[in-house]
């Protein structure tokens, strides 16, 4: 908790309190549904929240944004996102129904009311969003099929609407096809060692109609 409050010293006594609650609610679900790996519910805050977070370096969303989380697993980076942007719209999306149950149970436990969940996958959903974020699911050629016609026409942030993708490693190749995408590496915002190779990139996507 003490990384959390390191990087985003301005939270509300209420936030504060929501990412404190994280870990026992994500400690307790996953030793009924393991959502986490062992090693990594054991370093939740670095690992899995601020990791999350580090979509907020790179903006600061804006009242009534709606964001798209597809394939968000235990709620990453969506539920970190809904905690540090109560006035925005998170709709957080897997195939996997066990792990929405999880998320649905801490969302109710944390009073958050601006995140919903849908069991499906991301191609059958047919709505716009603001912004489409997720964690490295698949490479961004195939996920920029799967989001196709999701984005909104309205712009409302400072960054362009479309993705904003978590993801570590050498992306020149798998990037090299998008001319308008950036990255933005999470070393500039954060110390630690685990953010060295880690990204965000955000992929301007038009809206089509």
């Amino acid at each position: 908790m003490e990384l959390i409050l390191k990087y985003f010293p301005n939270l509300t006594e209420t936030q504060i309190q929501q990412f404190e609650a994280l870990e026992a609610l994500y400690k307790d679900w996953n030793s009924k549904i393991n959502v986490i790996s062992r090693k990594d519910i054991d370093e939740l805050y670095l690992r899995h929240v601020l990791h999350s977070l580090g979509i907020a370096k790179v903006i600061d969303f804006v009242p009534g944004t709606s964001i798209l989380d597809v394939g968000t697993g235990g709620g990453f980076p969506g539920v970190p996102l809904a905690i540090l942007f109560p006035e925005c719209q998170f709709h957080l999306v897997d195939s996997i129904n066990k792990k929405l149950k999880v998320i649905n149970a801490v969302a109710e436990a944390l009073e958050l009311t601006n995140i919903r969940t849908t069991h499906s996958r991301v191609e059958a959903i047919d709505e716009t969003y603001d912004f489409i974020v997720s964690r490295a699911v698949t490479t961004m050629p195939e996920f920029t099929t799967w989001v196709k016609g999701k984005v909104a026409r309205t712009q409302k942030n400072e960054l362009k609407n479309g993705v904003l993708y978590l993801k570590g490693g050498d992306l020149t190749e798998e990037l090299k096809q998008y001319k308008t995408v950036k990255a933005f590496l999470l070393s500039d915002y954060f110390d630690e060692s685990f953010f060295e190779t880690k990204k965000v990139i955000h992929l301007p996507l038009k809206f089509k109609s």
